[in-house]
């Protein structure tokens, strides 16, 4: 299995709503990739809590695909690509980590 770890540290406001709105619209977007992907064995998606250090990235997904075919075909699924195009604006940074376990 390959897990799929993004995290987002988003505007303090984009798009006329602010960090907390926005980062509760990216968790809804992501947990429905689950069902229009099939690749997606596994989604999990974390909002930085208020009591956490504000210098911390404020959306995470933890994804599980089968393989690394799996995580490519997921990257290049219209439904993924709308979500980057809908989240670019959004955000300040993003991380990337992909791992086998």
């Amino acid at each position: 299995m390959v897990k799929h770890v993004v995290c987002w540290q988003l505007y303090e406001e984009a798009a006329g709503r602010d960090c907390q709105t926005n980062a509760s619209l990216i968790k809804a977007e992501l947990l429905a990739l689950r069902e229009l992907i099939p690749e997606m064995q596994s989604v999990e998606v974390g909002i930085n809590a208020p009591q956490a250090h504000s210098d911390n990235y404020d959306v995470v997904l933890i994804a599980g695909f089968e393989d690394f075919s799996a995580l490519e075909r997921y990257q290049q699924h219209p439904e993924h690509k709308r979500f980057v195009e809908f989240v670019a604006p959004l955000r300040q940074h993003r991380v990337r980590v992909d791992y086998q376990v």
